[in-house]
């Protein structure tokens, strides 16, 4: 079983929302709760099946913080750190494709 937990990163491999990057907010036995602060706010969470999504095994650290200490959590926030990782993202893929 893949380790699920909240303030990790995903990735939806499924639905209208294929390849579309969201932190996990909750989980629970075979479901996530995902946002990412844009279509997916902290308010209105997209609830999908775990196997539907791809786990990224990096954490939103002031997501995490936030959540383990109760302290709220902003939609404005969110979005801020998922343009982060995605551009990060993006330059780990341009490093792989100039050294291959």
């Amino acid at each position: 079983m893949v380790r699920v937990e909240e303030g990790m990163f995903a990735r939806s491999l499924a639905g209208h929302d294929k390849d579309r990057l969201y932190v996990i907010i909750r989980t629970e036995a075979e479901y996530v709760w995902l946002v990412d602060g844009i279509a997916r706010t902290l308010e209105k969470p997209k609830k999908k099946k775990i196997r539907h999504i791809q786990v990224i095994h990096r954490f939103a650290e002031p997501v995490k913080k936030a959540l383990e200490s109760g302290t709220p959590l902003q939609n404005e926030q969110i979005r801020k750190i998922i343009q982060s990782e995605g551009r990060n993202r993006q330059e780990d893929r341009d490093v792989e494709s100039r050294c291959n």
